[in-house]
């Protein structure tokens, strides 16, 4: 979300004065509390926008609604003084930018110091915000296991969001704790979970504003192994919900492929890797992580891109067919080099094999010319 000014208004009468009103929005819409909470700080006295800027993230960050300041030194340039120090305050803790719904702020004094009132509103409150870290330890104590790298816990995190929320069709619940509280959120609750959960695990990441499917959106910007990726949990969780099910359709994405979907103006660190070919490179080095992070390529999917994986013949269907039910699963998806009017005739001979409630989902499979294929069936 972008920080707006609303509205501003001046006022000179003797002494100076001003009241500036301003919003943080949300991506699409939003919640609003207000707790009532006040710190008078009249006695601390800051001298610059640097100061301001480390009494207000401090106030924010324990969400405090009614902050009276001190400022000493000269006003004239004041109103871009507070600017400067709203804007950094909420800048340099992420979270706390996406739960400020909005604020006002004015003062009173002289040339030479003033007095700074802020109110803020928010749209957790801090008992609920304190709930949230809570949560968030224990569900890390849950789903990190001891020796898991970081290429782990991201994918367990994004796993565990994705499963366990569900989009809020209505657009009324926008926050990680309205998230974790029904299960339910639009997508900045979802990517405010998701920023939590990395950062307690000790994963940097980015909140990113943008739009997609022709609305306000918002995701993450993961930070590993000296890159950056494109993370989007609510776009990896099928709406209308399927429990259960998970996708990776955008885990851990470059900007190129983003773009395909998604659009932002601010400017964020690059996302030029291929997420596919980092994964590639560690497993060809070997070491004692090579065998998790096998598994978490075949998890992706990424294993349909070896030179061998494309199948074009209904005994290559049945093979994979057959080494999926022996190992007691009734779906497996493929690579398969045909049109879908070959790959119907194909699917035909799995009822050789003793199935039944044959069906199939099939959609082009990136930078290929082939078929990503799920086959679903049932054991007569």
């Amino acid at each position: 979300m972008m920080k707006q000014q609303i509205a501003k208004r001046w006022i000179t009468a003797g002494i100076a004065s001003a009241i500036v009103f301003g919003a943080v929005p949300p991506v699409v819409g939003y919640s609003e509390v207000y707790a009532q909470s006040e710190i008078a700080a009249e006695n601390v006295a800051v001298t610059s926008s640097t100061e301001l800027q480390s009494v207000l993230a401090e106030l924010m960050g324990a969400r405090k609604t009614s902050i009276t300041l001190k400022y000493q030194g000269a006003t004239s340039n004041l109103k871009d003084i507070l600017k400067e120090a709203v804007n950094g305050a909420l800048e340099s803790d992420p979270y706390t930018k996406y739960v400020v719904d909005r604020y006002t702020y004015s003062w009173k004094g002289t040339s030479g110091s003033a007095k700074i009132t802020f109110q803020v509103y928010y749209r957790e409150t801090a008992e609920q915000s304190a709930y949230v870290d809570e949560r968030v330890k224990a569900i890390l104590k849950e789903i990190l296991k001891p020796g898991m790298n970081e290429h782990q816990k991201i994918k367990v995190i994004h796993d565990y969001v994705v499963l366990n929320m569900k989009y809020d069709e209505k657009l009324q619940k926008y926050t990680a704790y309205e998230g974790l509280k029904t299960g339910e959120a639009v997508c900045q609750g979802y990517t405010l979970l998701t920023y939590k959960l990395l950062q307690q695990a000790g994963i940097n990441n980015r909140i990113v504003e943008g739009s997609a499917g022709g609305q306000l959106h918002a995701w993450n910007l993961v930070y590993l192994g000296g890159h950056w990726y494109h993370l989007d949990t609510t776009w990896d969780d099928p709406a209308p919900d399927m429990p259960g099910v998970v996708k990776y359709g955008y885990y851990m994405r470059t900007d190129e492929q983003m773009r395909k979907t998604h659009t932002w103006n601010n400017v964020y660190p690059a996302a030029k890797q291929s997420y596919r070919q980092t994964l590639g490179s560690l497993i060809a080095a070997g070491g004692q992580a090579a065998a998790g992070l096998q598994e978490l390529e075949k998890q992706l999917e990424y294993t349909l891109y070896r030179p061998d994986a494309a199948l074009s013949t209904a005994q290559g269907i049945q093979a994979q067919v057959k080494q999926a039910n022996a190992s007691k699963q009734q779906t497996v998806t493929i690579r398969y080099a045909g049109s879908e009017r070959q790959l119907v005739d194909h699917l035909g001979s799995l009822y050789d094999l003793g199935l039944s409630h044959i069906s199939y989902l099939a959609e082009p499979l990136e930078g290929t010319h082939d078929l990503r294929v799920e086959i679903h069936w049932e054991n007569n």
